[in-house]
């Protein structure tokens, strides 16, 4: 995927420059960073680290090059701790100071979350400190050939068996031990790599799991996410997988793991630091909620042709002949951005009237799916890093496929790999718990529906229609936001619940999966979503007074259909909360949203349930925009 080319005046002020950070928009779930250069380390390191809390984490530690040169060097300095960077930065001792250095937040996979697990990890004779993304496959048999050479391995991480090989190598340039290192390697990996003896450099790679430089003035960062470096540099070089960069104060320089040079120039983020501060919000869930609007605009602008009731999506690299051809749609992706192509597929059907379907990316992959010829895939994930999602992608591609991308970061493994796509403008997000990319997923999926509609057989008069409800989206969004205030009311009134059900027809049904996900993100509360018209299946088993009921209750041709429901549910004395664009008599609360046109009417019925989960959680105390056991973005299976 590249980044569209401005069609018109008004798409010059569309997010267009060539990379665009959303903060799954996160990327990984453990976070590096590190920097060299003439300023002091350590404070530079936890700041960077602070800003990738939002990645989810349960440890963090931070290694530093001792002043000094060559064999002479004073060696490393390390410090680590199970919990959070302030209690990292407790734990450092008074006299830390140092030029170069590397630090990691990290998320437990290889041994529990403890001091003696986190990252950085040292050899023997703590010469050589990783940090690492990622998951090595083969680290049991590396660990047991390590044991056997007499090595004493202190950690139960898989990590801990790369500092040993590089350690081992017999290379004479780091850079050539570290190559060395990673031939024994089987898995994914992004790297951060310091050595006591090359005082001057710190050497990075990647395979599957993201690695960003940051050129300052005599000055080199690298992060796993540029949320991390965007206070200091805005000028990036994002590594490809198989690639790996030397990084010393003065400069750089990229290569493979086979030697060879590679060329990679430096790219313009787009967001300032200001993008990821809290902005007089007290969690970022909020302030991601309430940006909703400005978002959906965001992702309208420029794209809109009315001459031709029509839009712009010049990243699909799909002409007019091409779209005809498409027979089916599937779309892949997982967790909320899944929900997000329920809808989109939903779209798809509707206004261009070709089949199509979502389904788990994680599940697709291991099914040994037929891939068809005639079937254009989608592939969605906000940061376009998901391991699940990218993998899926991987294979498709390997089996000749088309597929497109609908993702939110430029530049990202997802984009790399599709033969086109959608980006989603919805700028950086950095609670672990999505809100205003799904949003803005959902809208590029009409975008898109619209598109294919008109190649094909949508009318002038549909499409002028869908491009009048989406130019409404903006406004309509921020009057559901003003009634913040009535809904936090009612989340304290259901907060008491050990459980809640959410339900809806047709198009109220992803809406109603995702509202259900979101919930027990981020509230703990156990919930699970059914189809309306399932109830008599086997929910209405669990209907009583303690288990509240959200349904999902728009205007259209189901209306009366999603009325039956909450007569069975009020006869078994169930609570009912109603989403719907008029107050429903049969439920004990509604929340009334505007009306737009019948196909644009989930992207709206979700905001509300993102302010009910939001407070709810809020009543509960919970860690909103860190919620226990997830991370922003899951790079590894």
């Amino acid at each position: 995927m590249t980044p569209e080319t401005p069609e018109t005046p008004e798409q010059l002020t569309t997010p267009t420059t060539p990379y665009q950070y959303d903060g799954e928009a996160g990327i990984g779930m453990c976070g590096i960073v590190g920097y060299i250069g003439r300023r002091d380390t350590a404070p530079l390191l936890l700041e960077g680290l602070q800003r990738l809390e939002y990645r989810g984490y349960d440890s963090a530690g931070i290694a530093i090059q001792s002043p000094g040169t060559g064999k002479a060097a004073g060696g490393l300095k390390t410090a680590k701790t199970k919990g959070r960077v302030r209690d990292l930065e407790d734990r450092l001792p008074k006299r830390f100071a140092g030029t170069a250095g590397i630090a990691h937040t990290r998320w437990a996979t290889h041994g529990a979350p403890n001091d003696t697990n986190a990252h950085p990890h040292l050899d023997s004779a703590e010469r050589v400190a990783v940090v690492h993304n990622g998951i090595i496959d083969n680290a049991a048999d590396l660990r047991a050939k390590l044991a056997a050479d007499g090595v004493t391995l202190v950690s139960e991480t898989d990590t801990e068996v790369l500092a040993h090989l590089i350690a081992a190598a017999q290379a004479e340039s780091l850079e050539a031990r570290v190559q060395e290192a990673l031939r024994h390697v089987e898995g994914t990996y992004g790297i951060a790599v310091l050595h006591a003896d090359f005082p001057d450099r710190i050497v990075v790679a990647r395979n599957g799991s993201p690695v960003v430089l940051g050129i300052g003035e005599n000055e080199m960062f690298v992060a796993s996410d540029v949320a991390a470096l965007v206070s200091h540099t805005r000028q990036v070089v994002t590594l490809d997988d198989g690639e790996m960069a030397t990084i010393k104060a003065g400069d750089y320089r990229t290569y493979t793991t086979e030697g060879s040079r590679t060329s990679s120039s430096p790219e313009t983020v787009e967001y300032a630091a200001e993008s990821y501060d809290l902005g007089g919000h007290d969690t970022y869930m909020h302030k991601e909620i309430t940006e909703q609007a400005d978002a959906v605009d965001r992702v309208l602008r420029g794209r809109i042709d009315d001459r031709f009731a029509t839009v712009h999506l010049g990243g699909l690299n799909l002409d007019p002949r091409e779209a005809r051809a498409v027979r089916r749609v599937k779309i892949l992706g997982c967790g909320t951005s899944y929900h997000a192509g329920l809808i989109g597929a939903q779209m798809i059907e509707e206004l261009a009237r070709i089949p199509a379907d979502a389904e788990p990316a994680s599940e697709f992959r291991y099914r040994d799916p037929v891939v068809d010829p005639d079937t254009l895939y989608i592939a969605v994930s906000q940061s376009g890093e998901t391991y699940d999602a990218l993998a899926a992608v991987q294979e498709l591609k390997r089996k000749g496929a088309r597929v497109l991308g609908v993702i939110n970061v430029v530049g990202s493994a997802i984009a790399r790999e599709a033969d086109g796509g959608v980006y989603v403008h919805a700028g950086p997000e950095v609670c672990v718990v999505s809100t205003k990319c799904f949003t803005n997923t959902v809208v590029s999926f009409g975008l898109l529906a619209l598109h294919l509609g008109r190649t094909r057989d949508l009318s002038v008069k549909d499409g002028k229609r869908i491009i009048e409800g989406l130019r409404r989206l903006p406004g309509q969004i921020a009057e559901i936001l003003e009634q913040e205030p009535q809904i936090e009311k009612l989340a304290k009134e259901f907060a008491d619940a050990r459980s809640m059900l959410f339900i809806g027809r047709v198009r109220g049904y992803p809406v109603a999966l995702e509202a259900s996900l979101k919930l027990k993100e981020v509230s703990y509360i156990h919930a699970e979503a059914y189809p309306a018209s399932e109830l008599k299946h086997g929910p209405l088993a669990l209907i009583e007074p303690a288990m509240p009921t959200v349904a999902i209750v728009p205007d259209d041709d189901l209306l009366e259909k999603n009325r039956a429901a909450l007569e069975e549910i009020k006869a078994r004395s169930g609570r009912i909360l109603a989403v719907a664009h008029q107050e429903q008599e049969k439920a004990d609360r509604t929340i009334v949203v505007p009306k737009n046109e019948d196909e644009l009417d989930p992207i709206l019925m979700g905001i509300p349930l993102q302010l009910l989960a939001y407070h709810t959680a809020l009543a509960l105390g919970r860690d909103i925009d860190k919620p226990r056991n997830l991370a922003k973005s899951v790079t590894v299976e």
